[in-house]
């Protein structure tokens, strides 16, 4: 039997980056619901959180997980769930809930997961300081990412 420890970060964002997610509270059912359904497909995910326009969610790969069918499973379910669910969520006001196709999906060594697990974690005093697309644009760069259009 084969044996994996693959940790990917992933990161996307909400359909041309509407601040949907816009509460704390909004944010934590979002959040909740993920790592609910994740259980139930199978998926490990080991911290998620983020902010009103995106997601941070650190999960651990399983044999037979691909990066593109656990994006499918948690972009796919959690939105559907949110536009059946839409009167839990006031600010949306009958507009139908997407995410955005792109994502990133970036390795995590095992000897910075913590570090990437705080980053996770400390979403809201993060984007206090840097926007998003500050943090998108660094993240291009710093990692050297391709984007192809």
């Amino acid at each position: 039997m084969p044996y994996l420890k693959i940790y990917i970060h992933f990161v996307w964002c909400t359909k041309n980056r509407e601040p949907f997610l816009n509460t704390i509270e909004s944010r934590k059912l979002v959040w909740n619901h993920i790592r609910e359904n994740a259980i139930k497909k199978d998926i490990y995910i080991d911290f998620v959180n983020g902010f009103e326009d995106h997601c941070h969610c650190l999960i651990s790969l399983g044999i037979n997980q691909s990066i593109d069918k656990i994006m499918q499973l948690i972009k796919g379910e959690s939105s559907f769930w949110i536009n059946k669910n839409n009167h839990l969520f006031p600010n949306m006001k009958r507009r139908k809930f997407e995410w955005q196709d792109e994502y990133f999906a970036l390795s995590v060594s095992e000897s910075i997961l913590n570090k990437v697990r705080n980053y996770i974690k400390n979403q809201e005093e993060h984007h206090k300081k840097k926007t998003f697309q500050n943090e998108y644009d660094e993240i291009i760069e710093k990692y050297n990412i391709q984007i192809f259009k």
